[in-house]
């Protein structure tokens, strides 16, 4: 996933036309679409729907972060209403993993995500950072860095995130005091594919054994849903403290191995969905802002955010935020 370069200017990308990614005309009654002004509605729409049942719930978008001001530079003002809808702000490869897993990302990249990591940061809004390394130097540098500028990180060192790091043995500022808030987090695992662990029992074990303040697993296993039960037996640290454990929702693409995908979609897709993800294939870019796809996502019985909330998650990590650099003609 990649941050559009700095060179790209927003008042003239805004609307340019999706270049390989289908025709997006008639998409509103206007014509053109504000694809970042969408996504931003998106995402405060989610938060007030799952708040009006559990006014706790976290809400966490991940990249994309030049939603943050109106006019996608991180000297521009500020987005406040987007700021006031969300809780955190979750950022990959900010230190390491952008050009490759292992190897520090470019100073550059590095110096455009600070600016507008710290504009998060500056609004009560957590920022949550995945590097992805794992010589065990890169790994220091990782979460020093990080906690430098306040943000609390993990050091994935499998770009799947498929399994609890060896290194280090416990998680970084492991704590024993209750993670009641994304505010009281010092630490986090992010693991969204189980498939590594031999028994659904064997992942909750092990994640039981952890002392993370906060967990980002995905709602499946094995293609069934955790349990209301499951997701609260987690929800305790080894040590005793209590933690968060929030939900992974891809918003901005969709995925053909879902509950909710209908294999007619690969020769009849819906007028929603857009182009395959050639990083991550099985993937498709949707427009997010048809209400077709929104449904899906959130508002009734049986949506994916329906099921987040009755398995009792604490929150849930938004991904794809940054799906509008493909509607904008970015298809890198």
């Amino acid at each position: 996933m990649r941050i559009l370069t700095v060179a790209i200017v927003y008042a003239v990308a805004l609307y340019l036309p999706c270049t390989g990614c289908g025709d997006v005309s008639g998409s509103t009654p206007g014509g053109a679409v504000d694809y970042r002004q969408e996504m931003r509605e998106f995402v405060e729409d989610i938060g007030t729907w799952a708040r009006a049942r559990d006014p706790g719930f976290i809400i966490v978008p991940q990249n994309g972060h030049e939603l943050l001001t109106t006019d996608g530079e991180g000297s521009g003002p500020h987005s406040l209403e987007y700021m006031d809808a969300i809780d955190g702000a979750g950022q990959e490869e900010l230190f390491f993993g952008y050009d490759a897993d292992n190897v520090a990302t470019p100073v550059d990249v590095t110096e455009y995500l600070l600016d507008f990591l710290l504009i998060a940061e500056s609004h009560g809004v957590e920022v949550l950072v995945t590097d992805y390394c794992w010589d065990t130097s890169k790994v220091d540098s990782s979460y020093s860095r990080n906690q430098g500028y306040g943000f609390v990180s993990f050091a994935a060192d499998h770009r799947d995130l498929d399994d609890i790091p060896g290194y280090p043995a416990q998680p970084w500022n492991a704590n024993g005091s209750d993670a009641a808030s994304l505010g009281d987090a010092a630490n986090f695992l992010y693991l969204l594919d189980p498939s590594q662990f031999s028994s659904r029992q064997a992942y909750l074990s092990a994640l039981q054994s952890t002392d993370y303040d906060l967990l980002i697993l995905d709602l499946f296993y094995d293609d069934t849903a955790l349990t209301a039960g499951e997701v609260a037996g987690l929800g305790t640290k080894q040590n005793g403290g209590e933690r968060l454990v929030i939900c992974y929702v891809s918003i901005g693409q969709a995925e053909d191995y879902r509950y909710y995908w209908d294999p007619s979609w690969a020769t009849n897709p819906p007028g929603w969905m857009g182009g395959e993800d050639p990083e991550w294939p099985g993937n498709y870019f949707v427009r997010y802002w048809d209400d077709g796809w929104q449904q899906l996502v959130f508002g009734g019985e049986g949506s994916y955010m329906d099921m987040v909330l009755d398995a009792g998650f604490d929150g849930a990590y938004l991904d794809r935020i940054d799906a509008f650099e493909y509607w904008e003609g970015d298809t890198r």
